[in-house]
């Protein structure tokens, strides 16, 4: 069903026509991957080199594959093409990663002259990745955040505020409990998934009731404490 454009050649020569398609679609095939990268992550900050390194990826992965010419030599090549990933001097999310050997792929199928193989696994991806993010899958909850109180030393902490956290929060944990001010405070460290509807301020207001009036800080919480059940 999908077969190479280059095999029409006996002499391990190739058209310059041919070979300029191979690349002209890797590069097509890159600006579409870079647009669907943008589309993922239009909510979110992206780095404008790594778009435009998936944008040329493809067609430098297409070009090394058409200046080899045996399969075995191929077979060595196509090794050497995928360590590029290391292209990336800071790491990246998996997500990124995932999408640089999406990039490579596409190359590689355009260097090796199945061109239409490549636009159609392009689309195919292109269409599951935004349906991934249009339909928000696996994500996690964005609205935790972390919360800190300063009560005092004689306050019993460990019940003091279950009504207004049940009130106020869909879930809350207590994940940490240390001294401060040499010793005369207590500062609690809660991970909270606020309810839509609530009013922050009257969250905190009925908080402050409680803890004496002292410190109370309410800020989005740290990836590696996302741990709400």
């Amino acid at each position: 069903m999908f077969e190479s454009i280059f095999t029409a050649t006996t002499d391990n020569t190739i058209s310059i026509g041919t070979s300029m398609l191979g690349i002209g679609t890797a590069v097509l095939l890159g600006l579409i991957i870079g647009i669907a990268y943008m589309f993922m992550c239009r909510k979110e900050r992206y780095n404008r080199d790594f778009i435009i390194g998936l944008v040329i990826l493809p067609a430098i992965v297409a070009a090394v594959i058409l200046l080899i010419g045996s399969n075995v030599a191929r077979a060595f090549s196509m090794a050497g093409a995928f360590a590029l990933v290391r292209f990336r001097s800071v790491p990246g999310s998996a997500k990124d990663i995932a999408i640089v050997f999406f990039a490579m792929a596409s190359g590689l199928a355009c260097g090796l002259g199945y061109v239409t193989f490549a636009c159609v696994f392009v689309v195919i991806m292109i269409v599951i990745l935004i349906l991934l993010t249009v339909f928000n899958f696996a994500q996690p909850h964005t609205d935790i955040k972390q919360m800190r109180i300063t009560i005092p030393e004689s306050l019993n902490y460990s019940d003091v505020f279950d009504d207004v956290m049940n009130k106020f929060t869909e879930k809350a944990e207590l994940r940490k409990v240390k001294t401060t001010n040499m010793g005369t405070m207590f500062e609690l460290s809660y991970n909270v998934v606020v309810k839509d509807s609530v009013n922050e301020k009257e969250f905190i207001d009925n908080l402050r009731m409680r803890n004496g009036n002292l410190n109370i800080s309410l800020s989005v919480a740290e990836n590696d404490n996302n741990n709400l059940n």
